[in-house]
């Protein structure tokens, strides 16, 4: 493999293991705020135990987020420097957006609410939680609105004396149509994973120790169940849409998508496809007639051009080269991506029927314990996967090809080093996350004396206990 190959690969690996945490943030610290508003509402002990125990479970998945995230800036100047000076007057303002308002707040109001249960009113210390959730929405729309603009380019001009774009509409950047749909669809795929995570935990309590906090467990159980529900609808509805601003401005990645070799009007879906090794022709498919156009086009007869056509049209726009991206691996993350994550809610699906009115989970449910939060997980990792491998060749589309980004001086020894070196780290974090995580689940809920905001007398030292963790 040559510097190239090894640094795409880093930077999919430190990505994607980067994302694991991601949507879990997203979504834990939301619920949390949820089950923390409820017992403010309603004054019910069992949601403010639920708001304790998911909101350290939320604590310690941010802090490897934030660890592993700081990993992606490093790479923009170690691999990737003419990427970075192609697009960084673009990417300036959004990431600044994000660094110092988003996590600004966020890191803020964590602290506060960490620290401030017997310190703040009820109403001041439920709202640095939502304020850490509005921290959470506003770094993600800003970190996808960067995103969208590789994906399609706008509010910008191109310096060709210092060979980079440079910023004219940031209001545009903001506002791109790619953005508009991959954020609710972004948001709503992490709170498949949010809601699954809550339900596994909490069925395995009710299996494991029925007799302790049945009810409490049994309501958390159902909350997550509810929410991976509404998610899927959430997601199907936005990833349809999503679907017709790819074939509007990225028509290959849709053509890749589907293995669509020859335009077709209709088009058909295909369920499956089997094609050559090099992924150049389709040899067998079953398909189902129409589907396709109406995905891609919102109507049943519109057209949906194929690998082939769109390859000849890119050739005599941007040159020779070859301009369509790993046919089987696009065509495969977008099946298990939409697979995976419908799986997903057929499972919550059957945990509320599985325990309507009353009734005990039976034993063999164990077995969606383990996969029920880590399946939504894998279907968002597939998703961004033919996301970014569905754009290639382009780093920037239509812009900046991916071999044109890499940094010049950089050598594979090097990136084979900062690659091993960074395996070595993220397998110690991963240890430590696990630990950390299957800690706190097994110890259940915190007692019915643990302190409330705004309750604790100020000459009583044990109750000053802020909600945190050690290893």
């Amino acid at each position: 493999m040559d510097t190239l190959d090894l640094a795409r690969w880093q930077f999919a690996v430190t990505t994607v293991y980067h994302f694991f945490f991601v949507p879990v943030t997203i979504s834990l610290v939301a619920i949390t705020a949820g089950l923390q508003t409820a017992w403010y509402r309603t004054g019910k002990e069992k949601y403010l135990r639920l708001t304790k125990f998911y909101g350290k479970l939320f604590l310690i998945n941010i802090a490897m987020g934030v660890v592993t995230g700081l990993v992606q800036e490093f790479q923009f100047g170690m691999n990737w420097s003419d990427y970075s000076r192609f697009v960084g007057d673009v990417f300036g303002a959004p990431l600044a957006l994000e660094g110092l308002l988003a996590f600004f707040v966020e890191s803020t109001f964590i602290g506060l609410w960490m620290f401030g249960w017997d310190r703040l009113p009820k109403l001041v210390h439920l709202g640095c939680i939502w304020m850490v959730v509005l921290g959470t929405q506003l770094s993600a729309y800003f970190i996808l609105a960067a995103n969208s603009w590789m994906q399609n380019p706008v509010g910008f001009r191109y310096n060709a004396e210092r060979g980079r774009a440079e910023l004219t509409d940031l209001w545009a950047v903001l506002t791109n149509k790619v953005v508009l749909v991959t954020y609710p669809h972004t948001i709503f795929a992490a709170f498949m994973v949010g809601g699954a995570f809550v339900a596994a935990v909490a069925l395995w309590h009710l299996l494991r120790r029925p007799d302790v906090d049945r009810d409490v467990f049994r309501t958390a159980l159902k909350i997550g169940a509810v929410i991976v529900l509404a998610a899927s609808a959430g997601v199907a509805i936005s990833g349809d849409q999503q679907g017709k601003v790819m074939t509007e401005v990225q028509p290959m990645k849709m053509a890749a998508a589907e293995a669509l070799y020859e335009t077709e009007k209709p088009a058909s879906f295909s369920v499956f496809t089997i094609g050559t090794l090099d992924g150049s022709k389709e040899i067998f498919s079953v398909k189902v007639p129409y589907l396709l156009s109406f995905l891609g086009t919102g109507h049943f007869d519109g057209e949906v051009k194929g690998i082939n056509s769109l390859q000849e049209a890119y050739e005599k726009l941007y040159g020779p080269g070859s301009y369509s991206p790993n046919i089987p691996l696009a065509y495969w993350t977008f099946r298990l991506m939409i697979g995976v994550g419908m799986a997903t809610g057929a499972i919550a699906l059957w945990l509320l029927w599985a325990t309507r009115k009353g009734r005990a989970p039976a034993r063999w449910l164990i077995w969606a314990v383990a996969p029920l939060p880590l399946m939504p997980l894998v279907a968002n990792c597939f998703g961004w996967i033919f996301t970014e491998t569905g754009r290639q060749p382009w780093l920037v589309f239509g812009l900046l090809p991916t071999a044109s980004g890499v940094s010049p001086g950089t050598t594979a020894a090097e990136v084979i080093t900062s690659l091993a070196g960074f395996t070595v780290l993220y397998g110690v974090l991963a240890v430590v996350e696990v630990k950390l995580m299957l800690r706190t689940i097994r110890a259940g809920l915190a007692g019915t004396d643990s302190p409330a905001p705004g309750s604790a007398p100020d000459d009583d030292p044990e109750a000053a206990k802020p909600l945190s963790f050690a290893y």
